[in-house]
């Protein structure tokens, strides 16, 4: 794949002018026609295709898959036209279209891989600068003199020798892996989790949680690897992290095992509304060392993972979803009992909310000081939707209907004697 580098400038300048180069022009172009033309019949057939993945992007030419074919598809041509006319063009076009790939390839994997950051857009500019640099040195043939150069500036580590060069090599092959270990990571949860729901979510989340931590760990041994640092070192380094978990890191290291536990045994998963700590809501995340719970009200509570172990948790819908409900209400002491007690079942029932089985129930529970106190309960079995709301739909039910048949609803009445002098 590699070119002979341009030596000298102007014999290159002038065989630029010669007519043959304009053969190499042709193929170029018609690499480049024939390479989007494939890229856009391959999207067609796809059409079910992820448009933010990594081969297609958003349009034809955002994707990977179309300057991998315009480089296969140039060097293709190369090939053919190197038999009838000398290479002048070409020289330029495989080291551009390369170092387009490697731009292309090194920010589709950051975008999938990691969020939108000022961080992440400095590295996609990094990219380039070095692919454009790189490709600058090769086609000019500084690039092994630079590389020289840079060999033999040397200092010992140890009973390493290390150089420049085989640091700004190693740090490169280390983020490359390092990105690459992300994007599968990335790949393999978003096909895990999707269409998945309830406990299957929550075991998916816990085998994902898993291979991002193993891709991670063989990622980082291979980048200290390449930049050549002995991994045989990395034992005391172990042994002093496992004084630290003993001492120091014992909770993070506990909310980090709780984590696992609670996904693997599936006890709380996602979408389950739970009491813990005085505070109710439903688990919206259940991450590697806290969950994250979402009350009715919008607030959001952190919870460590070993606070859910540890801890007594009250789960709403581990057993049964359904939530029972409940209000009160007075009536004067001459109401119609059975009348009252049946227009409370119906402003009950009125509520789609409201379950039909189990029924509503209807109780006359206390004998007030100012007049009979009737509980209405019923079962609702989506609690997430709120409470209060539907409480108060209930309310206004029964106030209209005890209205609409004269039936009083008692206020406070004391009644004071005066004693005479």
């Amino acid at each position: 794949m590699s070119e002979a580098p341009i030596t000298d400038i102007e014999s290159w300048l002038q065989a630029l002018m010669h007519p043959a180069a304009v053969t190499e022009l042709v193929a170029l172009a018609a690499s480049a026609l024939l390479a989007w033309l494939l890229a856009w019949l391959l999207g067609r057939r796809t059409i079910q295709v992820d448009r933010q993945s990594i081969l297609f992007g958003e349009r034809i030419i955002d994707g990977v898959l179309f300057p991998i074919l315009l480089l296969c598809l140039s060097l293709t041509a190369r090939a053919i036209v190197a038999h009838w006319v000398p290479l002048t063009v070409f020289k330029i076009a495989i080291p551009v279209l390369l170092s387009l790939l490697v731009i292309r390839l090194g920010v589709k994997l950051l975008q999938a891989t990691l969020r939108e950051t000022p961080l992440v857009r400095a590295l996609e500019r990094s990219i380039s600068w070095v692919a454009w640099i790189v490709m600058v040195l090769w086609v000019s043939g500084l690039l092994p003199l630079v590389l020289e150069e840079l060999d033999q500036i040397t200092w010992m580590v140890g009973d390493s020798r290390l150089s420049v060069r085989t640091l700004i090599e190693g740090s490169l092959t280390a983020g490359l892996v390092l990105i690459v270990a992300l994007w599968i990571a990335s790949a393999i949860e978003t096909r895990l989790l999707r269409s998945a729901t309830g406990g299957e979510l929550s075991l998916r989340m816990a085998v994902s949680n898993a291979t991002r931590a193993l891709l991670l760990f063989v990622g980082l041994l291979i980048a200290l690897a390449s930049v050549g640092i002995d991994l045989t070192a990395l034992s005391v380094l172990g042994g002093a992290i496992g004084v630290g978990l003993g001492f120091g890191l014992q909770k993070l290291a506990a909310n980090y095992i709780s984590g696992f536990v609670i996904l693997a045994e599936r006890s709380m998963r996602i979408g389950d509304n739970v009491r813990v700590d005085n505070f109710e809501g439903r688990i919206t995340q259940i991450n590697a060392r806290y969950a994250v719970i979402r009350s009715l009200t919008g607030r959001e509570s952190i919870v460590p993972n070993e606070l859910l172990i540890t801890s007594r948790v009250e789960n709403l819908s581990l057993a049964d979803a359904r939530v029972w409900q409940s209000t009160v209400v007075s009536v004067a002491y001459d109401s119609d009992v059975a009348l009252v007690m049946r227009l409370l079942e119906q402003a009950a029932l009125n509520q789609q909310r409201v379950l039909r089985e189990p029924a509503p129930a209807v109780a006359l529970s206390a004998f007030g000081t100012d007049g009979l106190e009737f509980t209405v309960g019923y079962w609702i079995a989506d609690p997430e939707n709120g409470t209060l709301n539907l409480r108060s739909l209930v309310n206004l039910d029964i106030l209209r209907l005890l209205r609409e048949h004269r039936i009083e609803i008692p206020f406070p009445q004391r009644v004071v004697h005066a004693r005479p002098n």
